[in-house]
């Protein structure tokens, strides 16, 4: 498992939860292919040698889950030589109308807000998937600001149609913990003065992820009935199995 999380995580100096989401195990055994599906936090801050790396890996398609607010502060991934850049925006409502209240399960509050996106932002979450699903993009990395919410979201849902375990997909889901970790150490030590984050913004607790998957189950029957009711095709889907699984 190390060399396997060895080939994951792909280390940049400004960016803290870049990874591949390939090799889980998915329909019938074949494993989720690798340098097809990356995810991470923003990629505004590449430069340098950053740069150099980020264009090695081939991508193609970048996907910007951010609000346009967040995209109007920080700035966009540069513009790189054969990159599409794609910025979708589900709707979904500001944490700050539900606040964290401390010493209240931390997996139900981000499963809840992860349920309340699925529902208002059906129509961005479905694009995203689409686009994924449309090999002539790959490699694609989708993103948002900290690279565990929006871009969990989207990721899940995307390996669940894969047939990637639950287990699996908050496995990968709670890596982010981690590199959360590191990023609030980057903001504490290049922006002293900034306000601390808060623990949602930190945390990634598995259980917050199959909470979700089993309510959107609850919900919709499958997460491919709730991907055909946000929009998604049944081409679309197959053509996510396709090219995504060996």
């Amino acid at each position: 498992m190390d060399s396997i999380e060895d080939n994951r995580r792909i280390p940049f100096s400004a960016m803290f939860n870049f990874r591949d989401v390939g090799g889980y195990p998915g329909h019938d055994g074949r494993a989720v292919r690798w340098n097809r599906l990356y995810r991470a936090d923003s990629p505004h801050r590449i430069d340098g040698t950053d740069r150099e790396a980020f264009a090695a890996l081939g991508i193609r398609t970048v996907v910007d889950l951010r609000r346009p607010s967040e995209v109007d502060r920080d700035g966009r991934v540069p513009a790189l030589d054969g990159l599409t850049y794609r910025h979708i925006h589900p709707e979904h409502a500001d944490w700050t109308q539900r606040r964290y209240e401390p010493g209240s399960s931390l997996a139900r509050y981000l499963a809840d807000r992860y349920v309340d996106l699925a529902e208002t932002g059906t129509a961005g979450l479905a694009e995203a998937v689409g686009l994924i699903a449309d090999s002539a993009n790959a490699p694609v990395l989708v993103h948002c600001v900290a690279g565990k919410d929006r871009t969990g979201i989207v990721c899940g849902l995307t390996l669940a149609v894969l047939g990637v375990s639950d287990d699996d997909i908050a496995e990968d889901y709670a890596l982010s913990t981690e590199s959360s970790r590191r990023f609030g150490a980057w903001v504490a030590q290049t922006a002293p003065d900034a306000e601390k984050l808060p623990a949602p913004f930190l945390a990634s607790p598995a259980e917050a992820m199959t909470l979700f998957l089993g309510e959107l189950r609850h919900r919709h029957g499958s997460v491919e009935h709730y991907l055909r009711h946000a929009g998604v095709t049944d081409a679309q889907l197959a053509a996510l199995r396709d090219h995504l699984l060996e």
